[in-house]
């Protein structure tokens, strides 16, 4: 059945469960795609995205990465992590998608986790946008992107915009000279301003034409990348 659906998938030690958002396409199922997101409540704007995500044909899972006892400051990295994504890809395994078939994609600190995943497990592909702890490590125990996307396992996208002080332009150039010393394929895109997330609700303009209205061509040709990359990649 089509359509936003709750699940859980077993942690690989044992010990419980990660619940999971689940968004299933209408027909054939062509691959599985992962969502990590730093919201303890998805905003509508991002359910939106995976729905279209699904739309396109693939089956999209976010595990609820704060389900463990966390503190309101706290993050998911190192073994908890692993553990949440390797449960969320066992599931779509389970579920009938080919492990070569399964993307991961994350935004800000998601972000930098699913670079991080993708340099230490085998997935077909990965997105990140806004991806945090470029030059300086985001926590002692996370490796800045510039030595992790070396590491990379799987064809990685990268999308940044070039207002956003979290991520200047000098530290985003650096990651993507590092990031051709990678053994996969890689692609740093920018964009001015920050209107280019599909995470979040757009930003209101006076027109709607891409032609004119460069805020509504960035979040056109960011999704478009993001579909393409997976298209390419996930087969």
């Amino acid at each position: 059945m089509s359509g936003i659906h709750t699940a859980a998938a077993r942690l690989p030690d044992g010990s419980g469960q990660v619940p999971l958002t689940v968004f299933r396409p209408e027909g054939a199922i062509r691959g599985g795609i992962v969502v990590l997101h730093e919201s303890r409540v998805f905003p509508p704007a991002l359910l939106a995205f995976m729905e279209v995500l699904a739309a396109e044909g693939w089956l999209v899972v976010a595990p609820y990465l704060f389900h463990r006892e966390f503190t309101e400051d706290d993050e998911v990295f190192g073994q908890n992590l692993f553990d949440d994504v390797d449960a969320a890809m066992d599931w779509l395994v389970r579920s009938g998608v080919y492990p070569d078939a399964v993307g991961v994609i994350g935004f800000d600190d998601a972000g930098t986790a699913a670079l991080i995943v993708a340099a230490n497990r085998r997935v077909g592909a990965a997105v990140t946008v806004a991806a945090h702890g470029i030059v300086q490590p985001l926590r002692p125990d996370v490796p800045a992107l510039v030595e992790a996307v070396r590491n990379l396992q799987a064809p990685w996208l990268g999308l940044y915009g070039e207002d956003d002080p979290t991520t200047p332009t000098g530290d985003v150039e650096q990651l993507r000279e590092a990031a051709g010393q990678a053994d996969a394929p890689t692609l740093v895109i920018g964009y001015p301003g920050l209107a280019h997330r599909p995470d979040e609700p757009p930003v209101e303009h006076d027109t709607a034409d891409p032609d004119t209205d460069p805020a509504e061509a960035a979040i056109i040709d960011a999704r478009r990348r993001i579909f393409d990359w997976f298209d390419a990649h996930l087969r």
